[in-house]
Formats: structure tokens, sequence, C-alpha cells
């Protein structure tokens, strides 16, 4: 069942089409992708699903609301953390998680929210005193303060080191596990990976894939790279005759053979009857990057 809708939607800039024609559901209780590079329209989707963007044309409903006509019943169901946020400069964390626990009828422990995101031993300190991640993460907090059916999260994890980026992702884990429903924003591959049920590629303010992601990665033309430095000489052309083998390559003294499952049992058979050792072999398989460049690209060029 749907707890967000989006049909049709358009948001214009004067002459420039930020969003042209996008429609899509978002399951209750999934985390669903917004994927895409800068400009792409991403942001501006989310904005309208939100409430804080009135969209030209087209509509948005979630949990049957009108985000526009029913802002005030939307707030009690929906967070948000925007891409760019800003606080008052002498407000503590500690204030600030008061302050929006206050808006809500049935706040979460904010104290205990803010111990998670290891904002704990900074409830004292002033915004304009915290680093860009614990702003961040504080952004991120005050989303969720007013448990929400539906979070919005516009670049999770912008400014967060690898600890902190993954310690964040453990965190929106634990919250779709309680039933809440995500709508995440992001151009990070290896995050939408991780996290998304479902993910919507979007490029020119349109959506040019929809899908989990490993129904994207299936699309991709190389599904598997194998590389590896021959300990004696190999004549590419017969790597490149293999079943399942899309193209070989050089890269200085290694090979590189992109292909599929097949072509990997093929490449290591040949070199095994060839008496050939793969020295420094590496076998990895395609990503949502991968799928992302490829979709996109196929689409640039019809």
């Amino acid at each position: 069942m749907p707890i967000v809708e989006v049909r049709g939607l358009y948001k214009r800039y004067g002459d420039r089409t930020a969003v042209d024609g996008v429609s899509f559901d978002v399951r209750e209780g999934e985390i669903f992708g917004i994927l895409g590079s800068n400009g792409a329209g991403k942001t501006t989707t989310a904005e309208c699903v939100s409430g804080l963007r009135r969209p030209d044309e087209g509509t948005v409903r979630v949990a049957g609301l009108d985000p526009i006509a029913d802002r005030v019943a939307l707030t009690e169901l929906l967070g948000a953390q925007l891409q760019q946020s800003e606080l008052q400069p002498k407000m503590t964390v500690r204030e600030a998680l008061e302050l929006y626990a206050s808006f809500y009828p049935h706040p979460v422990d904010g104290i205990a929210l803010a111990e998670r995101l290891g904002l704990g031993h900074a409830l004292g300190t002033r915004f304009a005193k915290l680093s860009g991640g614990q702003q961040q993460r504080l952004f991120i907090a005050l989303a969720l303060i007013g448990a929400p059916r539906v979070v919005v999260l516009d670049e999770l994890t912008t400014g967060l080191d690898p600890r902190g980026r993954r310690e964040t992702w453990e965190l929106i884990e634990e919250i779709r596990a309680s039933g809440v429903t995500v709508l995440l924003v992001t151009h990070f591959m290896e995050e939408a990976q991780r996290l998304c049920d479902r993910v919507a590629i979007f490029d020119s303010g349109r959506i040019e894939a929809l899908g989990t992601p490993t129904e994207l990665i299936d699309r991709t033309s190389t599904a598997v790279v194998v590389s590896f430095r021959p300990s004696a000489s190999l004549d590419p052309e017969a790597l490149s005759a293999l079943p399942g083998v899309l193209a070989v390559r050089r890269d200085h003294d290694r090979l590189v053979v992109e292909g599929n499952d097949e072509s990997v049992e093929a490449v290591l058979a040949l070199l095994a009857r060839e008496g050939i050792s793969p020295r420094r072999l590496r076998i990895t398989e395609a990503t949502l990057d991968d799928a992302f460049l490829d979709i996109t690209a196929s689409e640039k060029l019809t």
C-alpha cells in the first residue's frame, strides 16, 4: 500500500524545468531512494513531497494528505532533514532537541536519539560551535524527534566521516525496522545500494529507471570484471572468443576482461588449460554506480 503517491509532477523555475512529469509510489515501511547527479531534480521532488514547494502540475499525496492544502496535518506524520538548514548560532543541541520535541504530541526521547547519533557529549554545545558533521547529525535527530511515519532525508550523510556515515546507515535501518517509511535523496551510490529497497534514478528532471538495486545492476552491460597479470604471454583474442566476454583490454601489465558469471568460469578454465597463473587476480561485480552510469549514458544517446 503506497504511503507516498506522486503523479505527473512538474516544477519549473522560469524557462528551466527542474522536474519533468515524474510519477512514483513509495510503499509503507520501505526505504525509497531518489538517486541522481546534481541538478537532476532530486531535491525539488523531495521538497514537493515535504510541502516546501508547490508543484506547477501534478499531484502529491502523503498518507492521503495534500502536502500544501493539509500542511498542518502533514507536519505530525512527516519529518524532514533538508540539504541546507540552519539554527540560531547560540542555541545548544539540548535546546534544539527540546524545542523541536515541543512541536509534536508524542516525541521520542531526544537525549537517547542524540546519544545514538554520537551527540551525547555535545548536548551543551552551541550550534555555531558544532562541526559540519555534528550539525548534520543534529538535523537528522530533529527530523526524527517527532516519531514520524515518513521521513525525508536529503543528502543524509554529506559531511560525515566514514565511521559516522556507517553509524547513520545503521540508525536508518533501525528506523525502517520500526515501520517508518524513508524517502532518501542521495548521490552516493554505495549508500543507496546499502540502504534502499527500491531506487528511482533521476536525470534531467525525469525518472530514467526504477527498481530494486539488484534489478538496476542486472541491467548493466558488464556484470563482472576479471583482471589479472598473466604469468606467461596470453593472446587477448583467445579471451575475447570466450563465452560471455564483452570486452578485453590491457591496463599496463594486466589484462582486464569484462563480462558475466559465465565469462569468469571460462577465463579461469582457459588459464588452467594453458598453465598460466593469474597473478593478483581480482574479480569485481557491477555496482549501482555502474548501473547509474550505464542508464544515464544510454538515455543521453537515445
